[in-house]
């Protein structure tokens, strides 16, 4: 698989990631199966997928154990991200930033993961109740004491429709001018998809023009892209997009446009090609820095997203892609 650098650090990871949240947390629980999750990440990193994207939070913690599970004999194959920041409850979830909770979290993450060194280590988001330089620093020294490679920081809680437009990712920016004063950003994560391309606005230019590394992340608006969902078909009631405003079945019948868009794209490039590899293959096109992160817990779907990074849009896909209709809420 192609190749691309993350950060000024130039961290090589291939161009396609796998976000492993959906193998433990907040997707449809019945069908979570670690021995089927664990094959799922061992084709990733057969296939060249190295960046594997997870959390303390995803589970709480199953999440780390699992990639934990395959990283013992694979680490060298792998780039590891995790993240820090955010601790989940019964009912809630809630920030702690301070640094030393970020230090003895990353030290469980550690023994969690079953390595030595974690690769990109993401602040989830800031502690309201802590100056974030207060946070970064702490994890600054986690780098300085080998245990950490790189540093990055997920992006504000925010999606389209109501909040769409220019100011949507100024709080992102703001705390990004504020930790690069301590210690220097690897890579931002954020949400981009076709269906939720406000990054290209702001944050995407801004993290190019600084030599960051980019991490698209839902990038198949959490699965509605890759055209396998039926509208009216309805979610468990743990899964996330039970309780999302685009998820309706009013809704994803509303949106069947978009897909019906990217598959229309795929066909010029093939049979065997997939509008979840058409959405894939505009966020590679987005720049040089960017790796989309598409979470997934089955073998298919890993090796159908990695097949993505061969796929060249031409000028007419993208103008099509462009002129797709914006995608609808249930408020709207």
């Amino acid at each position: 698989m192609e190749r691309r650098t993350i950060g000024a650090a130039a961290l090589a990871v291939g161009a396609v990631g796998l976000g492993c949240m959906p193998m433990s947390w907040a997707y449809s629980g019945s069908r979570q199966r670690g021995e089927e999750s664990l094959r799922a990440v061992h084709r990733a990193l057969d296939l060249g997928s190295t960046l594997l994207d997870t959390a303390d939070m995803y589970g709480p913690f199953t999440n780390e154990l699992l990639i934990g599970r395959a990283l013992k004999k694979r680490r060298q194959d792998a780039f590891v991200s995790t993240k820090v920041g955010l601790l989940v409850g019964e009912q809630h979830i809630v920030a702690n930033g301070r640094p030393g909770y970020v230090k003895r979290a990353c030290d469980a993450s550690l023994r969690r993961l079953q390595t030595d060194v974690i690769d990109l280590y993401q602040l989830h988001r800031a502690d309201p109740e802590v100056p974030v330089e207060e946070t970064w620093g702490a994890m600054a020294e986690l780098v300085q004491a080998g245990k950490v490679r790189s540093l990055g920081l997920c992006a504000v809680g925010a999606r389209g429709g109501r909040r769409s437009g220019g100011g949507l990712h100024d709080a992102t920016i703001r705390q990004l001018r504020r930790v690069q004063q301590v210690f220097p950003v690897s890579a931002v994560e954020a949400e981009l998809s076709v269906w939720s391309p406000e990054a290209t606005e702001t944050l995407l230019p801004w993290c190019e023009s600084r030599g960051i590394g980019f991490l698209a992340a839902m990038p198949l608006g959490n699965g509605f892209l890759t055209g396998t969902l039926t509208p009216g078909e309805g979610f468990e009631r743990d899964d996330v997009r039970a309780r999302h405003p685009r998820f309706t079945a009013e809704m994803m019948a509303a949106n069947q446009p978009i897909v019906a868009g990217l598959r229309r794209i795929a066909g010029r490039h093939g049979e065997d090609v997939t509008p979840a590899q058409v959405a894939l293959a505009w966020i590679l096109a987005q720049g040089r820095h960017v790796v989309p992160v598409p979470g997934t817990k089955r073998e298919r779907w890993v090796a159908e997203n990695a097949r993505s990074a061969t796929l060249r849009l031409t000028t007419r896909d993208l103008a099509e892609v462009a002129g797709l209709p914006r995608a609808r809420g249930s408020w709207e």
